[in-house]
């Protein structure tokens, strides 16, 4: 009998595995595809070129993620982050520097406000405990569209907050409740962090892509990874848990989940879930994400003084974009982000109408050179079958005071994982591998 299963080869899966192998313990991991990295996805192409379909930045505070980069040798390097960003409201497209665009001067002053604001409330929710702050139950049952708009004095301001909050969540900001916003901001260290390139979450990008990383530490136990294993069902009873899907059944001492909640939700569990842990796996929906790169021999914007960032509004069918080109510039990419309505409209077009409608954005915002792409290609893990969305699952609203850590919590022999399982970077990568190394601790502590 194994001691461990561990369901996902995601980077939470990985890095529990990585425990275990490191601690001498019986593990296998099985994962439902035939990669790993779950909604880490770095597809290399004929031509030596790369791009991260899937999680991609690393930034401070994220310690895990920088201690394992250490570790294995993988080397990072700066987004790039210079020149003019551009602004593209109203069908009209100026240019800016700085995080924060070029409006009028009480649109500044309300954004300013307003972000303080949000910065303020987040930094009083106990991370841990969200559904313990005084008025958690309160900023539960207000939407964060609500909030924002009841707060936002100006047409601008609120188009500003509203698409770089789409981007932040990944999802229609009426989709999550007020005190799902402050928690995801107080686990992710502040709200300035989440937004920023420069001592943020988009500081840094693993050179070869991200998934460089999972393969490298992956490569110490491979032979214990199980590709094409999808978990069809899960047994347990005092002593054991059972392990079964098409054609294989595997028995261990505990079972670690690191998959998706809308997976999770999939399984056949016997006995059943509690009510509360079947509810909340079952209520958790996904962001909507869709990824869209432009690729040039070159970064040719960064010669006419352009950072490759834009913000855009509800006449576009990009919130944001970035310069997603490799270390030193090898080759050009911009990397443009349909999220939430925008995405689902988006990918009903079709692979040419989607290249199309971005290059003439592109050209738009700089010139006549962003005509001649060398490539076009673009993703969304909604339409993956085994991600189901991304960056991470979507607490209802109400979700956080009814169910509290229901998600978390170990139901007998199988402990959880993946990044809606952790309080710290909660949606991101480093999220997932605190989530992933907690749960291998915890099965480690119930063998003996």
């Amino acid at each position: 009998m194994l001691d461990t299963i561990i369901i996902g080869g995601g980077f939470s899966g990985i890095a529990a595995a990585r425990i275990l192998h490191k601690t001498n313990k019986s593990f296998i991991v099985l994962e439902a595809r035939e990669r790993l990295g779950g909604r880490v996805y770095t597809k290399r192409f004929e031509n030596g070129q790369y791009l991260d379909f899937g999680g991609q930045w690393i930034g401070p505070t994220q310690d895990r993620m920088y201690a394992l980069c250490k570790e294995y040798g993988v080397d990072y390097y700066e987004t790039y982050n210079e020149g003019y960003n551009i602004l593209d409201f109203d069908q009209k497209v100026k240019k800016y520097r700085g995080l924060i665009p070029k409006i009028d001067i009480i649109s500044l002053l309300n954004l300013d406000w307003l972000l303080r604001k949000m910065e303020r409330m987040a930094k009083g929710i106990p991370a841990s405990k969200p559904w313990s702050h005084p008025k958690s139950e309160a900023y539960d049952k207000i939407l964060l569209s609500d909030f924002i708009k009841n707060n936002s004095f100006t047409k601008a301001s609120h188009k500003v907050i509203t698409y770089g909050l789409e981007t932040v969540f990944a999802c229609e900001l009426n989709t999550i409740s007020l005190l799902h916003a402050l928690f995801y901001i107080k686990s992710g260290h502040n709200l300035n962090s989440l937004i920023s390139i420069k001592d943020g979450a988009q500081q840094h990008r693993i050179v070869g892509g991200m998934q460089t990383l999972v393969d490298k530490i992956a490569a110490e136990f491979l032979s214990k990874i199980r590709y094409n294993h999808p978990v069809r069902s899960i047994i347990q009873d005092q002593k054991s848990v059972k392990v079964s899907g098409d054609g294989f059944e595997f028995e261990a001492k505990n079972v670690i989940i690191a998959i998706p909640p809308p997976l999770a939700a999939e399984i056949k569990f016997s006995p059943e879930l509690g009510s509360q842990k079947s509810q909340i796996i079952n209520r958790i929906s996904m962001g909507k994400v869709g990824k869209c790169f432009m690729v040039y021999e070159k970064p040719f914007w960064r010669d006419k003084n352009f950072s490759g960032q834009a913000l855009a509004d509800e006449h576009s069918p990009f919130q944001t974009f970035f310069d997603s080109s490799p270390k030193n510039g090898e080759y050009g990419v911009i990397l443009g982000f349909t999220i939430a309505d925008r995405a689902e409209n988006f990918f009903k077009k079709s692979l040419e109408q989607r290249k199309q409608t971005m290059l003439k954005k592109l050209v738009d915002y700089f010139g006549d050179e962003a005509k001649n792409p060398t490539a076009y290609h673009d993703f969304t893990m909604t339409d993956e079958t085994w991600s189901r969305g991304c960056y991470a699952g979507l607490y209802p609203v109400g979700g956080w005071t009814e169910f509290q850590d229901a998600y978390s919590k170990p139901e007998g022999r199988i402990f959880w994982a993946g990044t809606e399982a952790s309080d710290v970077w909660f949606g991101y990568i480093e999220g997932a591998v605190r989530a992933g190394e907690k749960a291998a601790h915890m099965t480690i502590g119930n063998l003996s």
